[in-house]
């Protein structure tokens, strides 16, 4: 009589302790139950502020919750992304950063963060080529023109950049050593100075993205001689690849994409991929991406990190074979 009682004591407990993990998550708040914040690297402006902006707007709703966009500009990117890798693991604090993150290992050795160590994929979001622009004081209308023009002028051909290690900077790097040319780098404070010495005649060449100079090529104030992308856009049929123009297969393309903290649990991570899937992918979003200049991919966690890989590598390459440092 004693031993059933004292079994049926030890199963209520037992039962108890089980159930009580069960009932602990069946009680935790779904994900999410509060706003998100969306860090950009870099400030207001620019072409990566703006489609982090178009993005958060139409995730939000998705998520029932509100997506802050918020700036943290500073160090090259260095000061928002490290504000990602300190944030809690819970998806709350998500990175909008452009593939010159893949840039980090190799030119901030010393940094505080790993990007592979301390950040997660959550999505590539979009991709999108750079617009080759010139002084329109600069006698060149086409790639095999501006080739010519250096060979002729050595030493005389100033490129800027939004800084040193930019994408833009390397980019110029490897449209150099493709074109077996000599051109000066000039590193300004961000993309928009880079654009407005080119304007000033300043600097000659400057490789930009569709939403910063754009505007600029349809007024007359610069010349697009060229784009760096496999294929042409249709924002600007008429402007030729690089590949094209004379240096074959030669291709370039930025992308922006969305991190989490390392460690963000799985679930959360699937959940902000979907949501931003289904943002990216809507009529409305992708459409406004696209007057911005680029393409939507939506690319999964795992695929994303892939390319994250191949990227790093392929910089590292470029960053070694020009001596590119950094403070």
């Amino acid at each position: 009589m004693m031993d059933s009682w004292r079994r049926a004591a030890l199963a209520a407990i037992v039962g108890g302790i089980l159930a009580w993990p069960l009932a602990a998550i069946s009680q935790a708040p779904a994900f999410p139950d509060k706003p998100i914040r969306l860090i950009v690297p870099y400030p207001p402006g620019g072409s990566t502020d703006p489609a982090a902006r178009l993005l958060a707007a139409d995730l939000g709703p998705r998520l029932s919750q509100t997506v802050i966009v918020e700036n943290k500009p500073g160090a090259a990117g260095a000061i928002g992304t490290e504000a990602v890798v300190r944030a809690p693991a819970d998806g709350y604090t998500l990175l909008f950063h452009t593939s010159v993150i893949a840039t980090d290992p190799t030119l901030k050795k010393n940094a505080s963060y790993d990007i592979k160590r301390d950040l997660a994929s959550v999505t590539l979001a979009v991709t999108g080529p750079y617009l080759m622009v010139v002084n329109p004081a600069l006698p060149v209308r086409s790639v095999a023109e501006l080739i010519a023009y250096a060979k002729a002028h050595p030493g005389k051909l100033n490129f800027g950049s939004a800084g040193q290690g930019s994408s833009g900077h390397l980019i110029g790097e490897l449209f150099k050593k493709a074109a077996g040319i000599e051109m000066v780098h000039v590193a300004y404070k961000g993309g928009g100075p880079s654009i407005t010495g080119l304007v000033g005649n300043e600097v000659q060449l400057v490789f930009d993205t569709f939403g910063g100079s754009k505007a600029l090529v349809e007024s007359g104030k610069l010349r697009a001689i060229a784009v760096t992308s496999p294929n042409r856009s249709d924002l600007m049929p008429n402007v030729p690849t690089v590949s094209e123009s004379g240096l074959k297969d030669f291709s370039a393309v930025y992308w922006l994409g969305v991190f989490a903290p390392a460690k963000t649990p799985a679930p959360v991570i699937d959940k902000l991929y979907s949501g931003l899937k289904a943002s990216l992918e809507s009529p409305a979003v992708k459409a406004r991406m696209q007057e911005q200049g680029n393409v939507v991919q939506a690319l999964p966690p795992r695929e994303f990190a892939k390319t994250l890989d191949e990227d790093i590598q392929r910089y590292k390459s470029i960053i070694e074979s020009a001596k590119i440092t950094v403070d």
